[in-house]
């Protein structure tokens, strides 16, 4: 157990965690009554809130008390204003903007209530779980809802790793297809496949299409644990999938990627990693825990395990990278 800097214990830690729920259900009701956009655009004292969102002066005094104390807004003088990032991500018409994003979780609201009961589910849990059953219209809901983080992380790769001497990459997961959308983007001279589900791919092709870069970016469908992989690659990617699978399969998949890729090809993982001595980050966390939801063998996995994996594969020169700070590890090895 931590020792304590403070003789004092007392119950505000749980008590914040236990109701921090509240905190989500005010931000959702708060995007929902575009409050942050309200603000923005002058609206943004509670009497002229409350006329445009068509709820009462006190309902709408709680709200934006709420929003205050949560660190959303903040007070001026006369009248509330955006904090930077609920300003660049929450106001609509900005081309950032990500409520889609950040509330993409909210249909399982329910079902994480009655996480006990997950968590005690007799039933065995199978590789991919409830992605078994996806539809092309619920693949198409998550990826739209999604693209806007997932591009962003493309660009990010192609910034991080220099594709220029890379002829074909797969996209293992690849989900809207951004990582491969940018990289050809980049890199004229580049052919990327997108492995994913048939339902998946089929709103690929819509993203591959909306861009402009079907000479360059293919599909292929199928299941990544289970088929054979793109022949002919020299690069190859699994980004944003980490936990949904066990640490047999991931060691499976690595294997094969290793085997499927040409003499000095590479292999870049970006996923939610904890560190070492597993207290965190929280993210990582939290997705290993959404796979009792979706009732897959999918887990966590430390920083360490993924070098792991990628060393028992066969691959050299492993590096791990920070991706995005406290949120995505990139794990890349070379044959």
């Amino acid at each position: 157990m931590n020792k304590k800097t403070s003789s004092k214990v007392d119950t505000v830690r749980l008590q914040n965690m236990s109701r921090a729920f509240i905190g989500s259900a005010s931000l959702f009701a708060a995007i929902d009554l575009e409050l942050f956009t309200c603000v923005a655009e002058g609206d943004n004292t509670v009497g002229k809130f409350a006329v445009r969102a068509g709820i009462t002066e006190v309902n709408a005094d709680r709200l934006m008390t709420m929003c205050a104390a949560s660190g959303l807004l903040h007070w001026h003088s006369d009248h509330f204003e955006n904090e930077e990032d609920v300003q660049r991500f929450l106001v609509k018409g900005e081309k950032s903007y990500a409520a889609a994003w950040l509330t993409f979780t909210r249909p399982a609201w329910d079902n994480w209530g009655k996480l006990t009961e997950k968590l005690a589910n007799p039933e065995p849990a199978t590789v991919i779980g409830s992605y078994e059953t996806m539809t092309v219209e619920a693949a198409r809901r998550y990826h739209e809802a999604t693209a806007s983080v997932g591009f962003g992380s493309g660009r990010r790769f192609a910034k991080q790793v220099d594709l220029s001497s890379a002829t074909k990459m797969m996209d293992l997961g690849g989900g809207s297809g951004a990582y491969s959308i940018v990289a050809a983007q980049h890199y004229p001279g580049l052919k990327a496949v997108v492995f994913d589900l048939p339902p998946v791919v089929e709103i690929t092709k819509e993203f591959i299409a909306k861009h402009r870069v079907e000479e360059q970016v293919s599909t292929q469908a199928g299941d990544f644990t289970r088929d054979d992989f793109p022949a002919d690659c020299d690069m190859a990617i699994m980004a944003s999938n980490l936990p949904q699978y066990n640490s047999q399969i991931i060691g499976q998949v690595i294997a094969k990627v290793f085997a499927a890729l040409l003499p000095g090809g590479e292999m870049h993982l970006i996923g939610e990693m904890l560190d070492d001595d597993r207290a965190g980050p929280l993210d990582a966390a939290i997705w290993g825990l959404y796979e009792t939801m979706s009732n897959s063998t999918g887990m966590t996995h430390t920083r360490a395990d993924c070098v792991a994996y990628f060393r028992q594969a066969g691959f050299t020169n492993i590096q791990i990278h920070e991706f995005i700070p406290g949120i995505l590890v990139r794990v890349c090895g070379k044959k």
